[in-house]
């Protein structure tokens, strides 16, 4: 694929490639978790996103002003990214377990001028924006609420036709956060014409979703993740998107699979290990399943050949990161070959490279680069180009993982050179738990790291050193845990704890986080 495939026309908006198919083709279904399912056309999701933008721009909406989108997996959430983009605002995602704390930071760094949140969530939000005076516009989705627009009344009069507000390429479109190891999480800023790059990329060769598929992707919208793939990849393709609202059960995910006849499944290394583990698998067929990805953490060979021996299904494992798009995977019609990453999406883009900026040998260790002239590359981190700096490597953005790669361009992962904890598709960065767990009276000085997990991949562990006061025990260990949930975003709590007397320190006095995740392995 030539670079100039990838790059967009000037003037171009993530949108306009999902209004190619305004029809009364289904563009979702939405399952909930009491059986009752509601289907929409890309006609009538465009017309309500159009009602939505109108209502906007009413409000005093502009372009370039920062919405955060804190939603769960539901029909309007759809309509509110579609809206936002035509009016030109730049998104963030929020995950719907946020704390107040989280938002207020989010709030911060990205600028946030208004919110769209599912009524479940607002009183986290307004406790955040009480301290954010720049925040006006507030939204609710279900219930109204007080001091908050409701999300169907505002749209509800108006007109379904609306002009797009014109964006140009290379205007910023979206701020997602990615977890820091040693501050807070860092704003990724991409444009709108790195959606252009990742419909031509990691749609089409990795997903091999067509039109006419139905596409079950099951990334939460708090997540970049949700962008890429149930958001983008399948209605930029024209296809069809399942959606389940209800909460993951291994057995219920077959018997949804079966019943919608899905095409293609994207899910986390940790869904597919739990669904390989149900009893008496062969009470399920699967026979319109034909493709099957995973994306976020390496996923284990016996499960890759439980599905194959099942179903006759390869599932390819896939590499990106908030950073990027998929860069990595094993194509549609590659060779599977277990524990490997796969093969870069373009080649011409990813490689494994030394301390230099030199690309490496086969078998040697490397840090995995991308080319920063790749489209589907972030631009910068907001307000933090000092950030950016630090991951530059030549011509390179260095991802901060280290890989090998064979005489056929597959790679294979070797580990972080940062301590990023990747727990079932959540990054999370130690410094936010350890930030949390030392508000507690209890802790005196604490070491967060991963520790490997069968199901997980990995969990989060806190070694503590407890202050006078206090002594170890299982009831303590449930505090801190509970403690942490009320801080942080609850995926972040540590599963385990150990206690101890003192912690690996540097000369200088900082924590060898090294040393502790040595001893997990």
């Amino acid at each position: 694929m030539e670079l100039n495939d990838l790059l967009a026309p000037d003037n171009y908006n993530i949108v306009d490639d999902i209004e190619k198919y305004n029809s009364d083709k289904t563009a979702l279904i939405l399952e909930k978790d009491n059986g009752d399912v509601t289907k929409i056309s890309y006609r009538s999701l465009l017309n309500k996103a159009n009602q939505l933008a109108n209502a906007l721009v009413k409000k005093g909406v502009k372009k370039g002003d920062g919405f955060l989108v804190m939603m769960h997996r539901s029909i309007e959430t759809y309509i509110a990214y579609i809206a936002l983009w035509k009016v030109g605002a730049v998104i963030s995602p929020g995950s719907e377990m946020l704390k107040a704390k989280d938002l207020k930071l989010r709030f911060e760094l990205a600028d946030i001028k208004g919110v769209i949140s599912h009524h479940d969530y607002h009183e986290e939000v307004s406790k955040a924006a009480a301290d954010c005076p720049e925040l006006t516009l507030k939204i609710s989705v279900g219930e109204k609420l007080t001091n908050w627009e409701n999300f169907d009344l505002l749209s509800a009069n108006e007109n379904s036709n609306f002009t797009n507000i014109v964006t140009k390429s290379n205007d910023p479109a979206l701020i997602g956060f990615t977890s820091g190891t040693t501050g807070n999480p860092k704003g990724v800023v991409h444009v709108h014409g790195w959606g252009f790059a990742h419909l031509r990329t990691a749609s089409e060769r990795w997903l091999d979703i067509r039109e006419s598929d139905i596409v079950w992707a099951t990334a939460g919208p708090g997540w970049q993740k949700w962008i890429w793939t149930p958001f983008l990849s399948v209605l930029g393709r024209g296809a069809t998107g399942f959606l389940y609202e209800g909460r993951f059960n291994a057995e219920k995910q077959l018997f949804l699979l079966e019943k919608h006849h899905i095409n293609v499944l994207c899910c986390t290394p940790t869904e597919y290990r739990l669904i390989a583990k149900v009893e008496q698998l062969s009470r399920f067929t699967l026979p319109d399943l034909r493709s099957t990805v995973s994306a976020g953490e390496p996923l284990n060979r016996e499960v890759i050949k439980i599905f194959n021996d099942q179903f006759g299904l390869k599932v390819r494992d896939g590499y990106g990161q908030t950073e990027s798009t998929l860069i990595i995977g094993t194509l549609k019609d590659a060779e599977i070959r277990p524990g490997s990453m796969g093969q870069p999406l373009l080649p011409e883009f990813t490689h494994v490279i030394d301390d230099n900026g030199q690309r490496v040998k086969p078998g040697e260790v490397g840090d995995i680069a991308i080319l920063r002239s790749y489209p589907a590359l972030f631009k910068t981190y907001h307000k933090e180009p000092e950030r950016l700096a630090k991951a530059i490597r030549g011509d390179y953005f260095v991802t901060g993982d280290r890989a090998t790669y064979d005489d056929d361009n597959y790679f294979w992962f070797q580990g972080r050179n940062d301590d990023i904890i990747v727990s079932s598709g959540y990054t999370i960065g130690p410094f936010e738990v350890e930030d949390a767990l030392t508000k507690h009276p209890a802790v005196k000085e604490v070491g967060v790291v991963a520790s490997p997990h069968e199901l997980r991949g990995a969990v989060v562990k806190a070694f503590i050193v407890l202050t006078e006061n206090y002594t170890a025990s299982d009831e303590l260990v449930k505090e801190l845990q509970d403690f942490t949930k009320k801080i942080t975003a609850p995926y972040k709590y540590p599963r385990k704890i150990s206690f101890v007397d003192e912690l690996p320190k540097t000369n200088s006095g900082k924590i060898m986080r090294v040393v502790l995740r040595e001893q997990e392995h």
